[in-house]
């Protein structure tokens, strides 16, 4: 798989850069929108990742903010690759806005570490894990809320989205599970069965570091599932790192730094306190043998 690009985040990255810029220059965004001849709503949309300016309307902006040369440059090419489309962009109409926005920011992210108390996570989950785990909140009384093709369409987006584990440069994902989830059942016994060789093939990758929590281990932090994606430079341009929270109803995201940090110091604590690599996937195989 390519290296990565993810419209979503170079939009961002865009944003918050020229936002840094114009207050680096000390001018407010009433007088940029005057020099620009722009309203002052169209200033706001770019500095918060709304919209992308037009190639001509940036270098004129970087003119204003006294930028030039290579960041320059590099500021327009980030441009352009906003406005491109990612692969997700085809599964739109079966997925929920939240779950495309995220996408896009898992598609650009380094690292991920992510904490899974109560399923697998979805860039570990086989077919079969995968269908059930979509398809459970979609059934009722009355059986399924949307057509069995678009079922269909949300497990075809889950498991694309799992090609990232193959990419170049590599993504680090670093996952803890909470030893309940190897034994709670999601699906029939071969769905759980096959769930638990995937996660065995996994953690044989060199990117993939799996960890389980057994149920009598010390519990560092009491707190549900979260997602920390981490991000390199693209174009000389960092980005912060963001939590992803998924609750019932809502999608939470985290971007202070504060805040963030906290998040980075409880996934090493779960860490410390779960097992490690080798005895993880004893454990998974134990538990893979009470499925079959």
């Amino acid at each position: 798989m390519p290296e990565p690009s993810s419209p979503t985040v170079r939009r961002k990255r865009l944003a918050a850069e020229l936002r840094r810029l114009r207050e680096r220059a000390d001018l407010t965004g009433e007088h940029v929108a005057d020099q620009m001849k722009w309203s002052a709503s169209k200033l706001s949309r770019i500095e918060n990742a709304h919209t992308t300016p037009r190639a001509s309307e940036l270098k004129k902006l970087l003119l204003l903010y006294e930028v030039d040369g290579q960041f320059a440059e590099d500021l327009v090419a980030l441009a352009q690759e906003a406005n491109r489309k990612g692969w997700w962009k085809a599964y739109s109409d079966a997925l929920p806005d939240a779950h495309v926005g995220y996408i896009g920011l898992e598609a650009e992210a380094t690292s991920s570490y992510l904490w899974a108390p109560e399923v697998v996570a979805g860039l570990l989950q086989s077919e079969g894990y995968a269908r059930e785990i979509i398809r459970i909140p979609l059934t009722g009384p009355t059986g399924p809320s949307v057509p069995p093709g678009e079922i269909e369409r949300m497990v075809e987006a889950r498991l694309f989205r799992q090609k990232i584990l193959k990419r170049e440069p590599p993504f680090e994902l670093s996952v803890v599970l909470d030893h309940s989830v190897l034994r709670r059942r999601i699906g029939s016994d071969k769905v759980m069965s096959q769930q638990l060789d995937q996660l065995l093939e996994v953690s044989d990758y060199s990117n993939v570091t799996l960890r389980i929590l057994p149920l009598d281990a010390f519990h560092p932090i009491i707190t549900g599932g979260f997602n920390l994606l981490r991000f390199g430079e693209v174009h000389d341009v960092g980005y912060h790192d963001i939590v992803y929270i998924e609750h019932f109803t809502d999608i939470v995201y985290i971007e202070a730094e504060r805040d963030t940090y906290r998040y980075l110091v409880g996934f090493e604590r779960l860490c410390a306190a779960s097992l490690d690599v080798a005895k993880s996937r004893d454990e998974i195989k134990k538990a893979k043998a009470a499925w079959t």
